[in-house]
């Protein structure tokens, strides 16, 4: 049997009394799953969640008692309020079904399955929740934190998964001493707390390679990078300042969107590009060639969480949501692509609802430019520095991978009783 599989019930096993979870609770006994489970620390018992907390599953109120106004008890539906670990009250009601204490363990059980926070008030909780309530809410949270993808993988359902009562009730329970459930916390909270400084560090290098990555570009097109002693707001000497619209060829016109259900019945080999990206392949082109794509509409014109501007080669197809563009000559287009991924767009972006970038005001931005051997040097230096952040930023993100693994693996032994 493997070191951490919950053995079977067996009914030779004893009752064994311990004190109610809470005065709603009418049967005192909780009874073994097994004795000296393998598995467990000696002394240690697996037990139904059911029979060692009190389980309360949520119930929406009358749609009609929901408000922004502050009355009645902060309301939550599932996890959308959720954050770390408590959760943040965005409306109330002022006739509950079901109300979870403070120190309830909020757990969600429709879609998705097996996050938790923990109650800091009273509150009512609608059908996406239940409440779990322990004497050691800490103990109980952390072990439902260590079985989050277990409970995840029993949620059941078409529309949307979820999981019953009874499915939460039956779970099996690690049951150790008052004393050892204290120790196991607060060895758990010591671990988890060096981890959470480390994950800081790393997340605070993340951003400051971000504002690194940014500033490389602006010192590029300030010509930084390539020049000495620039004087701030001067350009150096020989660079000039050209309209877009004078420095490019614009193909917009060639452009022919498809919509979804002719792509589904044009299905083939060639990329049809969206506002920033690959949406489809169909079975046709209409450019061939090296072009420099620039979305036209959508909230990454200013939020830009995604390049706004990338090169498409060889043949392909663009919808209408993206600029197509070609240099013209003492241009190199690797270094419009730059420059055009460094700058603000906000006052050349109409419409909020719809963000958009039209042609007239895409020709209108002013690009600096040097002759054509210091742009290809500026995109070597660029290049080069980005590289080193690419390196970093990989190795950044594969410690946050293992953080939240050790973290897993910090749950796991403590509720093996290996930890302590």
């Amino acid at each position: 049997m493997p070191a951490n599989t919950p053995p079977e019930k067996q009914p030779n096993a004893k009752p064994q009394a311990v004190a109610t979870p809470d005065q709603h609770r009418t049967n005192s006994a909780i009874t073994p799953v097994a004795q000296n489970s393998e598995g467990l620390a000696d002394g240690w018992k697996w037990v139904k969640l059911g029979e060692a907390c009190n389980v309360l599953m949520g119930q929406s109120p009358p749609s009609t008692s929901y408000n922004t106004d502050g009355i009645g008890v902060p309301f939550f539906q599932g996890k959308a309020e959720f954050t770390d670990l408590h959760p943040v009250v965005e409306k109330w009601c002022s006739s509950p079904n079901k109300i979870a204490e403070p120190n309830d363990i909020l757990l969600s059980v429709r879609a998705p399955v097996g996050t938790t926070n923990i109650a800091d008030q009273k509150c009512c909780i609608g059908r996406g929740l239940a409440a779990i309530r322990f004497p050691n809410y800490k103990y109980a949270f952390y072990f439902l934190r260590s079985i989050e993808q277990q409970l995840d993988k029993k949620g059941t359902g078409t529309t949307f998964r979820a999981i019953s009562g009874e499915t939460i009730r039956e779970t099996l329970f690690p049951l150790a001493s008052e004393t050892e459930q204290h120790a196991i916390v607060s060895k758990i909270e010591e671990l988890l707390s060096e981890l959470d400084k480390g994950k800081q560090q790393l997340e605070t290098a993340h951003q400051q390679l971000k504002i690194y990555r940014q500033a490389v570009l602006k010192w590029a097109f300030e010509g930084k990078l390539t020049n000495e002693n620039v004087k701030e707001g001067k350009l150096p000497k020989g660079w000039t300042i050209f309209k877009f619209g004078d420095i490019t060829i614009n193909f917009d016109g060639k452009r022919i969107p498809l919509s979804r259900d002719v792509r589904a019945t044009r299905k083939g080999e060639y990329r049809y590009y969206g506002a920033t990206e690959v949406v489809d392949h169909i079975d046709d082109y209409i450019f061939d060639g090296v072009y420099l794509l620039i979305g036209e509409d959508g909230a990454n014109l200013l939020t830009k969480s995604r390049p706004l501007a990338f090169i498409a080669e060889g043949k392909f197809w663009v919808n209408n949501h993206a600029h197509v563009l070609q240099a013209k000559e003492n241009l190199v287009l690797k270094y419009l692509l730059n420059y055009f991924n460094s700058i603000n767009l906000g006052q050349y972006v109409t419409g909020s609802a719809q963000p958009k970038l039209t042609q007239a005001n895409l020709n209108k931005i002013p690009v600096p430019i040097p002759i054509i051997e210091e742009q290809q040097l500026i995109i070597q230096e660029i290049e080069s520095r980005l590289s080193v952040c690419d390196k970093v930023e990989e190795t950044i993100t594969t410690s946050l991978k293992q953080a939240e693994t050790l973290r897993q693996s910090i749950l796991k032994k403590a509720f093996e009783g290996k930890l302590v």
